[in-house]
């Protein structure tokens, strides 16, 4: 059986996860994420535990479950004015952060100077910040998918999945192209998503990103796919958070909202006879 067949659908089955990530980033990313979800085709989402403006997606995701929602678990910040830092103590979690106690920019600065055994402490924490707000996960990602760095930062990351008994956002492809060491992964037993479709760079600079977005539609393959999306206005707001940051900039993420609430998109899902999945079906393929 292939995993289709295993959540219940026809073996050519093209189940789809449209995602948004970095919920709680901003005021202007929850605003379009809530509008993605409620007026578009968005049917997964996830929160950035420590940026500013998580609480007011956490009190959206408690008034709204038909939604569900992850945590976007963050250990890197890319942004070049607008910064934050983790949620355990800064003392426990010394490796994570840079002279100001802010998060690494990249994932090279992050892998060279993060401790195992801090990364699963902050990793940790955030998911019981989204606990004790009253938060119900469904799952777990990870922004900038830093934890694929190495294998063992990766282990940490499903190892709490399972902990936790929440679906662990896993892609292979992804993951070793993130990977900074020589050694491999071990998928074994693990529920990956099988065909992962993310905007480029070179279509955004050529005005062609809702192209690819029906063009991904238009061509999807039976299996297990997800399109990583991050819905936001192009406002002052979203504009001064991503300066100087093109590619996922403030025009970038209004382009995802668009595309996602569009006719176009309604159509395109039909045409093609795509299943709109949930991580609760996934999730429970594991118990």
């Amino acid at each position: 059986m292939n995993l289709s067949q295993k959540l219940g659908y026809p073996e050519e089955t093209k189940l789809l996860l449209i995602h948004a990530d970095d919920a709680g980033l901003s005021h202007s990313e929850n605003r379009a994420t809530i509008q993605a979800l409620e007026a578009g085709f968005v049917n997964s989402y996830s929160i950035m535990m420590p940026c500013p403006w998580s609480f007011e997606m956490v009190n959206y995701a408690k008034n709204n479950p038909q939604f569900e929602h992850g945590v976007h678990l963050t250990l890197t910040c890319e942004w070049e004015n607008y910064k934050f830092g983790p949620v355990a103590p800064i003392s426990e979690v010394s490796s994570l952060v840079d002279k100001n106690g802010h998060f690494y920019k990249s994932r090279a600065d992050f892998f060279s100077n993060a401790k195992a055994t801090e990364v699963k402490k902050e990793l940790r924490a955030q998911i019981e910040r989204a606990l004790h707000f009253g938060l119900q996960p469904t799952h777990i990602d990870s922004h900038m998918y830093s934890v694929g760095v190495s294998p063992e930062f990766l282990e940490i990351y499903k190892a709490l999945g399972k902990e936790y008994n929440l679906a662990v956002f896993l892609n292979k492809a992804f993951i070793e192209s993130v990977n900074l060491t020589s050694e491999s992964f071990d998928f074994e037993n693990d529920i990956v998503v099988e065909h992962l479709h993310i905007g480029h760079y070179d279509y955004f600079v050529k005005d062609e990103q809702k192209k690819y977005y029906s063009s991904v539609l238009d061509n999807m393959v039976p299996g297990l796919n997800a399109i990583l999306i991050h819905p936001a206005f192009d406002d002052d707001e979203m504009k001064a958070v991503t300066i100087n940051h093109p590619n996922f900039g403030s025009k970038w993420r209004q382009i995802d909202l668009e595309f996602f609430t569009s006719p176009e998109c309604k159509l395109k899902l039909e045409a093609n006879n795509i299943q709109l999945i949930t991580w609760k079906e996934i999730k429970g393929l594991n118990n």
